[in-house]
This record gives C-alpha cells, structure tokens and sequence, in this order.
C-alpha cells in the first residue's frame, strides 16, 4: 500500500473528532474546518472523512437518522440514539462484549468486532416525556 501524503486539513478533522462526544455530520465538520480554513470545499470534508473511516482513524456511523456521523473514538463501543432528539451518545458498556463469543457460539466463520446500537429515549427527552405526562393529569 502506498504512504498517504500527510494533509493539515485531514489531521484537522481527525483532531476536530478526537475533541467531540457529539458524533457530528459532515455538514458540521465543515462548517467547523471553515473557520480554520476558510477556503475548504464540503468535498475536501467528505473525502478525508472517508479516507479516515476506511483507515480506521476515525469511525462512521451510518443509519443513525439519515445522515452519517463521525466518532473519533475509535476503540470498541456501543452507541445510542434518541429516537426523539435524535442525539447519538456514547455508552460504557465494558460488560458486553462477551456478545461477540455469544454471537459466534453457533457460527462457523471468525467474528472479529461488532458494532452495537442502542434505541429509546434520552434522560433530557424523557424527563420532557414525563413532565408532560404529568401536566395533563
């Protein structure tokens, strides 16, 4: 494999991710890359953010909502989704990852990672839920 030509723009984004817990778009990567590099094109965005994904510098989250999130936090986790807010938070969930052996106890091949996603309500969207609740009592 050929050496990939350092890029300033690239470790930008990939620092960019590493400083957030909000799983951001590439729409929102952009509108922060501007502000260093005014003359960045959202194509500029989108190919390092590939290249970065497909290098495993970074992680893409894709089906969450519609658009693809990126995480900088590239060791194994879980994630989850407000199906409200539609906010993507990170879990700690150190005691499940025995779900790969679970997984594999009935499969042939070789499971090497998996990726899990989690759907409900979070705490700011259901303490909303029920104060609401409880207003219409």
């Amino acid at each position: 494999m050929a050496t990939l030509k350092y890029s300033r723009q690239r470790e930008s984004i990939k620092e960019f991710l590493r400083t957030r817990t909000d799983h951001p778009t590439a729409d929102v990567v952009y509108e922060n890359m501007k502000l260093i590099y005014p003359n960045i094109s959202l194509g500029t965005v989108y190919r390092n953010l590939s290249l970065l994904a497909d290098l495993g510098e970074i992680k893409k989250l894709s089906s969450f909502a519609g658009a693809d999130h990126f995480d900088g936090r590239t060791e194994r986790h879980c994630h989850f989704m407000c199906i409200r807010c539609e906010r993507i938070i990170d879990l700690e969930s150190e005691g499940i990852h025995h779900i790969m052996d679970l997984a594999g106890e009935n499969f042939k091949g070789k499971i090497t990672d998996y990726s899990a996603r989690f759907f409900g309500l979070c705490e700011d969207c259901l303490k909303e839920t029920e104060g609401n609740s409880d207003s219409s009592k």
